[in-house]
């Protein structure tokens, strides 16, 4: 006899499967390199967040190696309890002055993160306006704030400027206390860039500040990798920059760097913080260690960055749909989920891994192959990509 609540669960699946958005989960061997190994084949990877290749770099392994001999694993406690470690504030202090800002303050993840920050920040009486592309964690941080949330049409300044000038003639009825602006820096699933430049000069028009979520673009975009800001060579004291270590700099946690009273700020208020187990101190080490790397080897930047152009190119050349992709996530719109699931089934048989992407992370529709480039990638690899990607496009007729 089948319980009602597995009777319930079971009846949801079918849908889901019957809608073609069941997920399941794929089993990765060995190390995160260029290649891996999925159901015993190797594979080209094209779908990890790695993008420097750090995950894997002997400095970040072996300094999580020495603390973890020198420490231990775990904290046991929160940070205001007794998890507070000395190499919690190094690492904190590394951030703030690798990205500029008087104080930064670290998340055990990116998601933390932003749950933590935007629901200290806004609340009951406030006005938060959103990219529609934005990540799921700035939504769900938008919805547990409670505060009035307006969403605005990808990159789109005279529709985001729209909102704020309409608001403001309304003031007297809205009364908000406060008016936030979100955006990505790097959107996750189209690869291109925050016009973040426009946003903060609308932002200063219209009495506003802007939250900045670089979890992609730290390590990435700008001279140094420091981010979107460092690349549009701003410096706003109304900006406020999140971001993650879980993408490029190959390990874990997120982080907010800003004024040191916003930092002090978060530390009483972002319940993610309050109430999170510290990270443990080996992931603290390797961080140190990336930023390290980060700033002190940019040639691993531009290989990956040289990797872009390539593979970009020729994609392009071949005549699939890369949407507006600037960066080392570039999609390929296919459209149909089967087609497109077809097209991620062929591929893996040649020896590349490169997932679907569907509803509902992306609109109906709008189903593509997500690839993302790393550093680590050889030139070998991407001709093999690109002559494969030809052979099944022309097969399944996406080209």
């Amino acid at each position: 006899m089948i319980s009602k609540i597995d009777q319930f669960l079971k009846n949801e699946i079918e849908r889901l499967q019957r809608e073609d958005v069941y997920r399941s989960l794929r089993m990765i061997e060995g190390p995160l390199d260029s290649t891996v190994i999925i159901d015993g084949q190797e594979v080209i990877i094209l779908s990890s967040n790695n993008y420097l290749g750090l995950a894997t770099h002997p400095l970040l392994k072996k300094e999580a190696v020495s603390v973890i001999w020198r420490l231990g694993v775990g904290t046991g406690a929160s940070r205001l309890i007794s998890g507070n470690m000395r190499i919690h504030e190094e690492l904190e202090k590394r951030i703030a002055g690798f990205k500029k800002c008087e104080d930064a303050i670290y998340f055990s993840s990116g998601y933390m993160a932003n749950i933590g920050l935007i629901t200290s920040l806004a609340g009951e009486g406030d006005l938060i306006i959103s990219d529609e592309l934005n990540h799921a964690s700035i939504i769900d941080g938008c919805r547990l704030s409670k505060a009035e949330t307006r969403v605005f049409p990808h990159r789109n300044i005279d529709s985001l400027r729209k909102i704020l000038l309409n608001d403001n003639m309304n003031s007297y009825r809205n009364g908000y206390k406060k008016r936030i602006i979100i955006t990505d820096g790097i959107f996750s699933m189209d690869g291109d860039i925050a016009p973040l430049a426009e946003i903060l000069e609308v932002a200063k028009v219209f009495d506003s500040f802007v939250i900045v979520d670089d979890a992609h673009a730290t390590g990435v975009l700008g001279d140094n990798g420091n981010g979107t800001a460092e690349y549009f060579g701003l410096k706003d004291e109304n900006l406020i920059q999140m971001g993650t270590f879980s993408k490029a700099l190959g390990t874990m946690g997120g982080y907010v760097s800003g004024s040191s009273l916003l930092i002090d700020y978060l530390k009483n208020k972002a319940r993610s913080f309050i109430y999170s187990t510290s990270p443990p101190p080996s992931i603290c080490a390797s961080s140190i260690a990336a930023i390290d790397i980060i700033e002190n080897e940019p040639e691993i930047r531009k290989r990956l960055w040289r990797n872009i152009n390539r593979l970009k190119r020729g994609l392009d050349d071949l005549g699939f749909n890369t949407i507006d992709s600037q960066t080392q996530i570039v999609p390929l719109l296919i459209g149909d989920i089967s087609l497109t699931r077809n097209f991620t089934n062929l591929i893996f048989e040649r020896g590349i891994y490169a997932p679907l992407i569907r509803p509902p992370t992306v609109p109906e529709g709008m189903s593509r192959i997500r690839l993302s480039l790393m550093a680590t990638h050889t030139d070998e690899q991407i001709n093999r990509v690109l002559s494969v990607f030809e052979d099944v496009g022309r097969r399944l007729r996406v080209i």
